[in-house]
C-alpha cells in the first residue's frame, strides 16, 4: 500500500478554557458548530492553530476567538479602505498593473519613499520569518507575526500615512497616490497570501476584491488557495533594508512620544498643537520629507511646527522657551509649548477640581490610620496597604499643588 500522510503532526489535548479537561458531566464541553455559528469558522480555526505550544494542551478560550473575530472584521476594513477608497476612480490600466504576480524588484523599491520602503522591507522579513517557522512546525508563532504585522504595522501606521499620498486635502500628489495605491496592494496582497492557511475563507473572499493577474494555464481555477506563496525561492530573498527599518523607527518614537505628552497633559483629542523638531544630517532630511505625516498623525498645527539642525540658533531659542522637551534617540528632540497645549483657565480649574478631591480621599484615609481601632486589630498587611496608599495620594496632591 501506499502511505497516505508523509508528516503527522500530533498536538497538545484541546482544553476548557480553565484548563480542565471537557466533560459532559462537567457540562464545558464547547460545541464546534455552535462557535462557528457566532464567531465565524476562520476565527475558530485561527485561534487553535496559533493556540498550539510544542508539548502543551491548548485552552479553549472564547474570549480569545471574540478577539480574532476582531482581527477578521479589521482585516475586512483594511481591504474595504484600499478598494472602496484608495482604487476608487482609478483607471482599467492601472488596476491591471496593481495585480501582484511576484516580488518588488530593488530598482522599484529603492525608488519609493522611507515609510514604503519600510513597511515593504518588514513585510519581507515577515515572509521569510512565516515561511521559516511554517517549515519548522511553529504554527503558532507564525500566525501570530501575521496578526502583530497587519493590525500593528500595515494598519496602523502605514495606511493612516497612505492617507497623506491619496487625498489632495492632506498634501498628495497624483505621483504619490499611486506609489502609495502600489504600495497598499501589494502588502495586503502578500499578507492574504501568508494568512490563508489560518483564515482561509475569509482571506479568499478578500483576494478577490483586489486587483489580480490573469490566471496561469495550469491553475485549475484563479483562486488565492492556488496561488504562489510570496516566497518560492529561498535562494532568492526579497529585498530588505534594515537602515530604512531604523530610520522610520526613529519617526515612529517621535510620533509615539508626542502623543504620550498630549495624553499627559490632557490636550483635546481634536486640538492641533505646534512643535519645533530638533535633528540633524539624515533624520533631519527624513522627517522634513515626512513632515505632514508626522502632522496628520501627531495632531500637529502645520502652520505651527518647525525642524531646525542641532545646535542652531532657532533650535537654542525653541529651548529657551517654556515647552515640553521630548528627547529621543540619536539626537532628535521635539519642544512643544506649553502655552499651545492647554489652556491655562481651564487646567487649573481641573487641577483645583482634583486637588479637592484627592485632600477628601486623604482626609478619609488619615483618619483610618490614626483610629487605634483600625491600626491595633486589622490585618498588619491591610494597615501597610493603607499607608502606602495615603503616601501615594499625598505625593499626587503634592504635585498638583506644584502644578497650580
Amino acid at each position: 500500500g501506499k502511505s497516505p500522510f508523509n508528516v503527522v503532526y500530533l498536538h497538545g489535548l484541546v482544553r476548557a478554557a480553565d484548563g480542565t479537561k471537557m466533560s459532559k458531566t462537567k457540562g464545558n464541553v464547547v460545541d464546534p458548530l455552535g462557535t462557528v455559528a457566532e464567531f465565524g469558522a476562520d476565527s475558530l480555526r485561527y485561534s487553535l492553530v496559533t493556540g498550539v505550544t510544542p508539548g502543551q494542551d491548548i485552552p479553549l478560550n472564547m474570549e480569545k476567538i471574540a478577539a480574532n473575530r476582531q482581527f477578521a472584521n479589521k482585516l475586512w476594513n483594511c481591504c474595504k479602505f484600499v478598494t472602496d477608497s484608495a482604487l476608487k476612480d482609478v483607471d482599467e490600466e492601472e488596476m491591471a498593473a496593481l495585480g501582484v504576480d511576484g516580488s518588488i524588484s530593488a530598482e522599484e523599491y529603492n525608488s519609493l519613499p522611507l515609510p514604503e520602503r519600510y513597511i515593504i522591507s518588514k513585510c519581507h522579513t515577515l515572509v521569510a520569518d512565516v515561511t521559516k517557522d511554517i517549515e519548522k512546525y511553529q504554527l503558532g508563532s507564525a500566525g501570530s507575526k501575521i496578526y502583530e504585522f497587519l493590525w500593528d504595522q500595515y494598519a496602523d501606521w502605514y495606511i493612516e500615512i497612505s492617507k497623506t499620498r491619496l487625498y489632495e486635502g492632506n498634501g498628495g500628489t497624483p505621483e504619490e497616490a499611486k506609489y502609495a495605491r502600489r504600495v497598499l496592494v501589494y502588502i495586503l496582497d502578500t499578507s492574504l497570501r501568508l494568512l490563508h492557511p489560518y483564515m482561509p475563507f475569509v482571506t479568499e473572499q478578500l483576494w478577490h476584491h483586489l486587483p489580480r493577474k490573469s490566471p496561469s494555464e495550469s491553475q485549475a481555477a484563479h483562486s488565492l488557495m492556488l496561488a504562489n506563496w510570496p516566497q518560492m525561492n529561498d535562494d532568492e530573498p526579497l529585498i530588505t533594508d534594515d537602515n530604512a527599518v531604523s530610520t522610520f523607527e526613529c519617526f515612529q518614537a517621535l510620533t509615539r512620544s508626542i502623543r504620550n505628552a498630549r495624553a499627559e497633559y490632557n490636550v483635546e483629542q481634536g486640538k492641533k498643537i505646534s512643535a519645533t523638531i530638533i535633528a540633524s544630517g539624515a533624520l533631519k532630511d527624513m522627517i522634513e520629507a515626512e513632515l505632514k505625516s508626522l502632522v496628520l498623525l501627531a495632531k500637529l498645527d502645520p502652520e505651527q511646527v518647525s525642524v531646525y539642525d542641532s545646535g542652531s540658533d532657532e533650535a537654542k531659542e525653541a529651548a529657551a522657551v517654556e515647552s515640553v522637551q521630548l528627547v529621543l534617540q540619536d539626537g532628535v528632540e521635539a519642544y512643544l509649548p506649553l502655552a499651545g497645549m492647554i489652556d491655562p483657565e481651564k487646567e487649573r480649574k481641573r487641577l483645583e477640581k482634583k486637588s479637592q478631591k484627592l485632600g477628601k480621599e486623604i482626609e478619609k484615609l488619615s483618619g483610618r490610620l490614626i483610629s487605634k481601632g483600625f491600626v491595633e486589630k486589622a490585618p498588619e498587611a491591610l494597615v501597610e496597604k493603607a499607608r502606602a496608599e495615603l503616601k501615594e495620594l499625598e505625593d499626587q496632591a503634592a504635585k498638583i499643588q506644584a502644578g497650580l
